[in-house]
């Protein structure tokens, strides 16, 4: 599995990497517009990501921006919904709001609050059928 660890904290983009490790190749962004830029090249060298875990509020480019580019870019290049990325929005949030745009206007697959438990992620990586 190929996924992509995007968050501006240190503390969350180490913990979910720490977890990750153990079950992908894990890259990692600290903003929306490196996100979008590693996926493109995932796309463009036909190695796409499997996952993404995606925080929502980050300077500049946040989440939800980059949620939607990376939808937008998976569609340009045909890719359908069964085989998009999942992409797990990771939050400090308990915003429905925030939650609500993550899901129905920029096609999150699910989501965990912050701090990210090793059980809970592994639990919802494996029922997205990653592991």
């Amino acid at each position: 599995m190929k996924a992509l660890i995007v968050d501006d904290d240190f503390y969350s983009r180490n913990m979910i990497h720490e977890i990750l490790r153990q079950v992908a190749r894990c890259d990692i962004a600290v903003d929306g517009e490196e996100a979008i830029e590693a996926f493109r090249r995932g796309l463009a060298d036909h190695e796409p990501y499997d996952l993404i875990c995606l925080d929502l509020l980050m300077p500049g480019l946040d989440g939800q921006q980059a949620l939607r580019e990376i939808r937008s870019l998976e569609k340009e290049h045909g890719i359908s919904q069964p085989d998009e990325a999942k992409i797990v929005v990771t939050t400090m949030l308990a915003d429905e709001k925030e939650t609500h745009d993550a899901f129905f206007l920029g096609g999150a697959t699910s989501y965990l609050v912050k701090p990210i438990d090793e059980d809970k992620l592994m639990d919802e990586i494996k029922s997205l059928g990653l592991v």
